[in-house]
């Protein structure tokens, strides 16, 4: 069975509400606080605070920060939301990658993967986890059985 392609996220509008916004022109940055979301496509970003990093009429850099900021999207038009959060979710729109951390996690679909730092690869549907040796913490990801059962058959 072949997968329906959803539009490209990242050729979308983004939209954005939020309690306050703050431009400045002369550092290309802006500033949006207080119960922010950011949707793009079937992208959508909650967060306490969001800061643009505009660069040449694009903002390539979008950094979101909570008590965790979450994460979701459609890969596909067949398959679950993948869910994500960190305390820090850092989306660069030219490399399609999004790097979770502190407290990060990535789920679609039953599995899980829990890292200091996971990075999530839009296009190729990629998770990339890491976990910081300095405090002995480690990756932890859970597969379910139903998904087990579906790779063996």
């Amino acid at each position: 069975m072949q997968a329906s392609a959803l539009p490209d996220d990242t050729e979308q509008p983004i939209h954005i509400t939020t309690d306050e916004a703050l431009r400045d022109e002369k550092t290309g940055r802006t500033v949006y606080q207080g119960n922010v979301e950011l949707v793009q496509g079937t992208i959508k970003i909650t967060a306490d605070r969001i800061t643009f990093y505009q660069t040449e009429n694009e903002a390539g850099r979008i950094v979101a920060e909570g008590s965790p900021a979450r994460m979701q999207q459609q890969p596909e038009i067949d398959s679950p939301l993948m869910h994500a959060h960190g305390d820090i979710i850092e989306y660069f729109r030219s490399e399609e990658r999004v790097q979770l951390r502190e407290n990060a996690q990535v789920e679609q679909d039953g599995s899980t993967v829990q890292g200091d730092l996971i990075d999530y690869f839009i296009n190729q549907q990629l998770v990339k986890a890491a976990a910081e040796t300095s405090n002995n913490s480690r990756v932890v990801v859970v597969i379910p059985a139903h998904k087990l059962e579906e790779e063996d058959e």
